[in-house]
């Protein structure tokens, strides 16, 4: 007899239970970190330079735990490992009460934490294409996770303050790793062909321009999604919208996200993976020039719903792009290739886009729109490079 109830028996509700505690972690910091670290006598430029520096570690380490998550005997090993190794970086939280301690200790844990994404992506769309089962509503399951880790267990903090960080940083990562020890195994087995023999078996033999340029082109729209919960906040208080609002007009986001994912099946095959980053760019265009004009918060609710294709469908239309011309042998390292685009282009907006705010206020989102309008480009040449499959 299964030791799993019949629900959690399949290897979908198994990954998807996984997926719930992949962001939640995120989530607790994004909404203790700063304040704790401020607690902790740390200055607004050290802060800065904490939340920064191990993203640029993360961009370094990557595709390397890509690749070597590719050569394991299936991705689940790799998973499991980077959990526990997520679990034993935080305890390092409670030891460490200064600067150089604290960056030390959090380019561990960003290290750790930021390579799970892309490679339980990778093997999740892998299994759910094998099975004929629903990529979207496994990948929903992490949306609804770092909903519930910002808005519920965040909300801790008006009762136990700051100091309730490093305990429930943990405790989530420890469920997290728990879980994963629940994964099924994803790949296909040797003998199955899940993909067409033209494929690459080696990544850098699909970096090619038309390849490269659609994930270019995602990464450049989804740095301006970064620029959201760094500035958006900020900008929203200072332009007479009540705090009351700011939190329900996050949230809003990410429920458009997750109703995406969720109804993904519907409509997902029906649109190809290009055509899905596309849509992601002309809908970012619109979403940031409407938020460049400082709309009242009616408009700026609907705004945010515009995240289901901006970043949703943009986000499953990248999956796809790696998943339809790369091998198994190189989707993890294929994913985190993508990853590190992002990541690379969310520091040097985030970066550059408060010297814009400082002298353009709201209109600082203009820059956002520019950029959209760059990956919009991308994508059209890629298309004409190298039209999709099906064509």
């Amino acid at each position: 007899m299964s030791l799993l109830p019949s629900r959690l028996a399949s290897p979908e509700a198994r990954a998807s239970l996984y997926q719930f505690t992949v962001y939640l972690p995120g989530a607790v910091s994004s909404v203790f970190l700063g304040i704790w670290l401020s607690e902790h006598g740390l200055p607004a430029d050290q802060i800065g330079i904490v939340n920064s520096i191990p993203m640029l570690c993360l961009l370094a380490v990557n595709m390397l735990v890509g690749r070597l998550a590719d050569r394991a005997k299936d991705w689940r090993s790799v998973i499991v490992v980077l959990s526990i190794a997520g679990v034993a970086a935080s305890f390092g939280l409670f030891f460490v009460n200064e600067f150089w301690g604290v960056m030390l200790v959090w380019s561990l844990v960003t290290m750790t934490n930021g390579s799970i994404p892309p490679i339980i992506d990778a093997a999740s769309v892998r299994m759910t294409r094998r099975n004929g089962t629903d990529f979207g509503v496994v990948r929903a399951w992490a949306t609804v996770g770092y909903v519930v880790g910002a808005g519920g267990i965040g909300m801790l903090i008006t009762v136990f303050g700051a100091n309730a960080f490093a305990p429930l940083f943990v405790a989530t990562s420890l469920l997290r790793a728990g879980l994963s020890l629940l994964l099924p195994r994803f790949r296909a087995p040797a003998q199955a062909q899940t993909l067409a023999t033209t494929v690459p078996t080696k990544l850098r033999d699909s970096l090619k321009l038309w390849f490269v340029l659609p994930l270019v082109a995602f990464a450049m729209i989804n740095a301006s999604h970064a620029l959201i919960g760094g500035f958006g906040g900020l900008l929203w208080h200072q332009n007479g919208i009540p705090d009351y609002f700011i939190g329900p007009l996050l949230a809003a986001a990410a429920t458009g996200e997750a109703a995406m994912m969720f109804a993904w099946r519907r409509f997902g095959g029906k649109i190809t993976a290009r055509n899905m980053i596309l849509a992601a760019c002309i809908a970012s265009l619109v979403r940031f020039t409407a938020m460049a004009f400082n709309p009242p918060v009616a408009v700026l609710f609907l705004v945010q719903m515009l995240h289901a294709v901006s970043f949703g469908v943009g986000y499953f239309g990248v999956v796809h792009f790696i998943a339809n011309w790369t091998d198994e042998s190189n989707a993890a390292e294929a994913q985190g290739f993508a990853n590190m685009l992002n990541q690379g282009m969310a520091v040097l907006s985030l970066a550059g886009f408060g010297w814009l705010v400082v002298r353009f206020d709201s209109y600082a989102f203009f820059a956002s729109s520019v950029v959209a309008v760059l990956a919009i480009v991308c994508v059209l040449v890629s298309l004409r490079i190298r039209p999709p499959k099906d064509a």
